[in-house]
């Protein structure tokens, strides 16, 4: 134990991320948080990164989170400063994200006053965070800021807020570290149900036609090695959603692909197909079953997670296990190594079958002009699969999803449940933070890359040198093939990019140049390469490359919003055959 020392709330806090071992926090100043700005600079263990906007110091603490697997941070001052981060709080619990926020909160005496900047943080993201704090007093600051990292990180992760009154921060208390965890509600998860993990094992064995449907519990579990040897031990096909890309290699001949509205043919199928789901970190998400009573109709249900609540909300199970994936893919594999499996070699002749006639793939573009599709696909061939590729959301995000080398955990991140717009290079520039060695790419529509673009100046003042692949098709893509499909093709309100006065508008190329960035555009096939050559080849600051490709370029496979999954359609108008799916 280290000796009690006397100090201010403030210091406190920063003296409690350092015992904490927190070595980055993305933030503002401001009136109510200031006094903790000042004991931060004398810090030597914290980096403080001074963003542009508190939506980016959300979504950039998120992206450490994910491409660390620690709990990443945030700071805000009061009222708006705080509502800022709201959005990225909303990500962070959809996608199940440890992030604390720290927030500055007016002194405790005027709360209820509507005190200048004053703002009922703790109330308006209550839905939004696995639990809350305010602190009025500085003696508790250790002690809360220690059970917020604890419940950041454990059981099913997620975002805390933590909000601090000036007058608790200004205050003259004593810092004695370690402190006690007193989380009665917050115990450890269960080891699995050894009678459960056996009903599973007996079903598994038993099942013709097994799918392994992964969700993103996987890689928050750091479960990927269980997952491979389970997978290869049983021999069943495995679909991971877009939260998992990742967790199980996507060259692997058992990696079907990703299932849901733009998932592959091959994964949605087979999923309809089953007579056995083993559903494992996966939430049964309505983008992935489609209209929820007609999905996988004929399969018996295992539902593995770490959170009681998942299991049963969206899909009758039959055999339900609650506990850490990696404990449960361990001791399934173990009792399905003494029950051995059915013969499944039909199934796999069936989904090669799938898998050969209807592959992922695109038309190509008009002549003379870049598809998006071959642009993502080709960065993904220059920079590797040990790059981290952060997306934003839209067409973009479902062609990086399909075309980009998904192959290790904590490469891949992408906003998945709440869908937000303006992700991709906050969250880069966070991932770059906590990888500084990995190439960080944000892969980023023209939509979504003007939302969140000023965190360009963040990284080029920081020294966070991310690469950003803009597909500019001067549109709301997604919107876009909306329109074209369900609207007659009217285009309402979906152009983005228009000349004024013979210049673009915006010009992304000086526009990152302005941001202290090195700036290409690519708008020719031949030139692709080059292109890529040389964002791939400048380190000493970001890189932003405009590639301008065609407009018309459509997101394949589709199950249309409110379809079942049986009306997938590989392309436009075509609608695969595949006889009796329930049988």
């Amino acid at each position: 134990m280290t000796e009690p020392q006397r100090t201010t709330g403030a210091g406190a806090l920063v003296a409690t991320l350092e015992a904490l071992g927190v070595d980055t926090v993305f933030g503002i100043p401001g009136g109510a948080i200031l006094p903790a700005y000042d004991p931060l600079l004398d810090s030597a263990k914290v980096r403080h990164v001074l963003v542009r906007h508190e939506q980016g110091a959300g979504h950039a603490a998120t992206g450490y989170a994910q491409a660390s697997g620690k709990v990443g941070v945030c700071l805000a001052t009061s009222g708006p400063g705080a509502t800022n981060l709201v959005t990225p709080l909303a990500d962070a619990f959809l996608d199940s994200v440890p992030v604390v926020a720290i927030t500055g909160q007016v002194p405790g005496a005027l709360i209820g006053s509507d005190a200048f900047q004053e703002a009922d943080i703790l109330g308006m993201t209550m839905p939004v965070t696995k639990h809350g704090y305010q602190v009025r007093d500085a003696a508790d600051i250790p002690r809360v800021l220690a059970q917020a990292f604890h419940l950041a990180a454990s059981g099913r992760p997620g975002p805390v807020l933590v909000d601090i009154t000036k007058d608790a921060l200004q205050a003259a208390t004593t810092f004695d570290w370690p402190v006690r965890l007193d989380l009665p509600g917050a115990r450890p998860v269960p080891a699995p149900h050894p009678g459960q993990v056996r009903a599973a094992a007996r079903l598994l064995a038993e099942a013709k036609r097994p799918v392994l449907y992964v969700g993103g519990g996987v890689v928050k579990a750091s479960a990927e090695a269980e997952l491979w040897a389970f997978a290869e031990f049983t021999g069943a096909p495995v679909v991971t959603t877009l939260m998992a890309l990742g967790a199980f290699p996507g060259s692997h001949p058992q990696h079907l692909g990703m299932p849901g509205m733009h998932g592959s043919v091959a994964a949605v199928t087979a999923l309809q197909r089953a007579d056995l789901v083993v559903a494992i970190g996966a939430r049964f998400d309505d983008r992935v079953t489609g209209r929820p009573e007609t999905f996988a109709r004929g399969a018996k249900v295992v539902h593995v997670d770490v959170d009681p609540a998942e299991i049963g909300k969206n899909r009758a199970v039959d055999v339900p296990i609650v506990g850490d994936a990696a404990e449960v893919l361990r001791e399934l594999t173990a009792v399905v190594a003494q029950l051995g499996s059915a013969d499944r070699r039909e199934w796999w002749a069936t989904l090669e079958h799938w898998r050969r006639t209807y592959p992922l793939g695109y038309d190509p573009a008009p002549d003379g002009l870049l598809s998006p599709q071959q642009v993502i696909e080709r960065l993904g061939q220059v920079a590797g699969p040990d790059a981290v590729y952060a997306a934003g959301v839209g067409q973009h995000q479902m062609w990086a999803a399909q075309f980009l080398p998904h192959e290790k955990p904590r490469t891949w991140l992408n906003s998945g449940g709440l869908g937000t717009m303006g992700y991709a290079v906050p969250a880069a520039m966070g991932a770059k933070a906590a990888r500084p060695d990995a190439v960080a790419w944000a892969v980023d529509g023209d939509g979504c890359f003007q939302m969140t673009c000023q965190e360009l100046v963040t990284c080029a003042l920081e020294g966070l040198p991310i690469k950003v692949a803009v597909i500019n098709n001067g549109a709301l893509g997604m919107v876009r093939q909306w329109q074209t499909l369900f609207y007659d093709e009217r285009y309402s309100n979906t152009r983005l990019g228009d000349d004024v006065e013979g210049t673009r508008c915006p010009d992304f190329v000086r526009l990152a140049e302005a941001m202290g960035c090195y700036a290409l555009r690519c708008e020719r096939p031949e030139d692709l390469d080059s292109v890529l050559d040389k964002a791939m080849s400048c380190d000493d600051r970001p890189v932003v490359v405009d590639f301008v490709v065609h407009q018309d370029a459509m997101v394949w496979p589709m199950v249309a919003a409110g379809a079942g999954n049986d009306d997938i359609q590989a392309a436009r108008g075509v609608r695969p055959d595949f006889g009796d799916l329930t049988d």
